[in-house]
Formats: C-alpha cells, sequence, structure tokens
C-alpha cells in the first residue's frame, strides 16, 4: 500500500513538473485576408496535437492580410514545431513569437451577473467601476457589463462577480501586440 501512494505520488510530481515546464506562448502571425485560412491553420495544428488556448483574427495594417493571434501552451519545443508547421501554409506571410517581457494583451469579456438585491446592484457597480467596466445593459434582474484589460484583470473581476450569480459570461481570448519597436 505505501509503495501504491509513494508511486502516485511521484506521477503526480511528475505531471506538475511538466504542466510547469510548459508555458504559454503568443503567436502573432500575418496571413492572407481570404476565406478558409482560419480553418486551414487550427486543422494544421489541430492534426500535429497542438492545443490552441485562444485565437482571434481582423484585418491589419496591410491590405489584403489578417492579423491572427494564437496562444499556445508548451515547452520551446512545441514552439519550435508550431512555427515550423505555420511555416508550411502558402497563406502564412509572418510568423513572430512574442517575446512575454515585451506584449501587451488585452482580452474583452461581457459578463451578465444577477442583481436581485439593491445591495448587490450597488456592489456590482462598485465593482465594475473598479475595474473600469461599462455597464452596456440593466434590466430588474440583472446587469451586463464589458471590461478590457489582460487576462489577469479579467479573472479577477469574475472571480469578485461569482458570488452575486454569474448568468453568461462571452470572452475573446486575448490578442497581443509587441511593445515600441520589438
Amino acid at each position: 500500500m505505501k509503495v501504491m501512494w509513494s508511486f502516485l505520488k511521484i506521477l503526480k510530481m511528475q505531471k506538475e513538473e511538466n504542466r510547469m515546464s510548459e508555458k504559454s506562448h503568443v503567436i502573432s502571425t500575418l496571413v492572407e485576408h481570404k476565406p478558409g485560412v482560419l480553418q486551414n491553420v487550427a486543422g494544421l495544428l489541430n492534426r500535429r496535437g497542438f492545443n490552441i488556448d485562444s485565437i482571434t483574427v481582423g484585418t491589419s495594417e496591410v491590405e489584403g492580410l489578417a492579423r491572427m493571434v494564437f496562444v499556445v501552451k508548451g515547452d520551446e519545443k512545441v514552439l519550435e514545431q508550431v512555427i515550423k508547421q505555420l511555416h508550411k501554409l502558402v497563406d502564412v506571410v509572418k510568423i513572430k513569437d512574442l517575446d512575454p517581457d515585451y506584449v501587451l494583451k488585452r482580452e474583452l469579456c461581457l459578463v451578465k451577473v444577477k442583481t436581485t438585491r439593491e445591495k448587490s446592484r450597488s456592489e456590482i457597480i462598485e465593482y465594475a467601476d473598479i475595474f473600469k467596466a461599462k455597464i452596456i445593459d440593466v434590466c430588474d434582474d440583472f446587469i451586463t457589463m464589458e471590461v478590457t484589460g489582460n487576462p489577469e484583470k479579467i479573472d479577477s473581476f469574475l472571480r469578485l462577480l461569482k458570488p452575486f450569480g454569474i448568468k453568461k459570461i462571452a470572452r475573446t481570448g486575448p490578442t497581443a501586440i509587441a511593445r515600441g519597436h520589438h
């Protein structure tokens, strides 16, 4: 019994070490702005067994090209493989792994919260003010807010709202751009 317990403890520690060595990598790409490109990129990464944590796509500063920003978790080998696979796609024009020390990440979150008591409504409004969230809809039982910021800010805001009863959440996932001249 002791041996089994020790074995399970070791497995748990190894799993934790593997998880800790995995970092989030923000990859920014310029791709042809045409139908099917998102599907091709996501399909390629899926077939190779890479999990995309989030993905955002929108027009870029270059006409005819879109900026695709996605987050993948993994060690340096995983990152290297993802970039190699992306280079194989004809529609991918440019790929950049954004340095976490020089990246600006922002996310948009819409959250609908239950407000059945006057006291809870005023507390929620105070939290919205602190987090610079915009109240975009109010009805008898709910307040809907829009908050933008880095993912950690959004997570903190949602943790504070959870006790009130979150009805719905819609998050974009982070989009990113390099700071300054990077």
